[in-house]
């Protein structure tokens, strides 16, 4: 059975935090199809996952997507059973590495190369991977969640040297969206920083900026994406770089 009147929805990295609250509420939406990808298909958040309440016409598919192998988008697409177009695809996995903060003249390069691969190439993999269904989407959108760490123009406002790996794997996160806006016409493709959020590599950064916790929830953050993804347009979203939190647009 295939499913051409439902608005499909793909998302990475939907084992917990931004990514499975995302879900959470597309399912919520009638007649939607979320396609969840996690890293492992036999975990336990697998279950949990799948028992989300979802609303008339909604459903849940999962998929095994680990950005760290580009072969897995691919098979992913391959295995989907009654898709036969992707409206949105929200690229959300990733990850700052184990280090995280550290020192620009002690970051060693392979660290900086792994953390690369899960936030760019895994991105950029997916994207070859669901091109074909998206282009036969009515209005196929494409969402980066990146961070103000990948920008460049606000590098020094922000002291994002302090997190190298992380900043230059976002930067390319952040290249590749642009890339993909320039190189598909009828595409809104944009980058979203979510900021500060509630989540636990949230609170681990807000801790080693002196905070109790971050100072977003998950929430707040979530419904501003949700808000721009459902009034984004070619002409006054794509193709940018946006703080869902109060709107604005970050310099690359």
């Amino acid at each position: 059975m295939t499913i051409s009147d439902n608005t499909v929805v793909l998302i990475t990295g939907t084992s917990r935090g931004i990514g499975r609250t995302l879900v959470e509420s597309f399912l919520l939406r009638p007649k939607h199809t979320v396609i969840a990808s996690v890293r492992d298909t036999t975990a336990d958040y697998v279950k949990e996952l799948e028992a989300l309440p979802k609303s008339d016409g909604s459903r849940i598919q999962l998929v095994k997507i680990e950005s760290s192998n580009s072969a897995d988008p691919a098979t992913a697409i391959k295995d989907l059973k009654g898709v036969d177009h992707i409206d949105v695809v929200v690229a959300n996995a990733g990850g700052a590495g184990e280090k995280g903060t550290i020192p620009l003249d002690l970051v060693s390069p392979e660290s900086v190369a792994d953390v690369f691969t899960i936030n760019t190439l895994g991105p950029l993999a997916l994207y070859q991977a669901v091109k074909p269904l998206l282009e036969k989407a009515q209005a196929p959108k494409w969402v980066s969640v990146s961070s103000a760490a990948g920008s460049i123009g606000r590098l020094e406002v922000h002291g994002a040297h302090i997190v190298p790996a992380y900043g230059i794997a976002k930067a390319g996160l952040n290249w590749l969206t642009t890339a993909i806006h320039s190189a598909n016409k009828d595409f809104i493709a944009f980058t979203v920083h979510p900021g500060l959020v509630q989540t636990e590599p949230g609170n681990k950064a807000a801790r080693g900026m002196g905070l109790s916790q971050a100072p977003i929830s998950q929430r707040q953050s979530i419904d501003a994406i949700l808000d721009l993804i459902d009034n984004s347009t070619r002409e006054t979203t794509s193709g940018k770089f946006w703080y869902v939190i109060d709107g604005a647009e970050i310099p690359w």
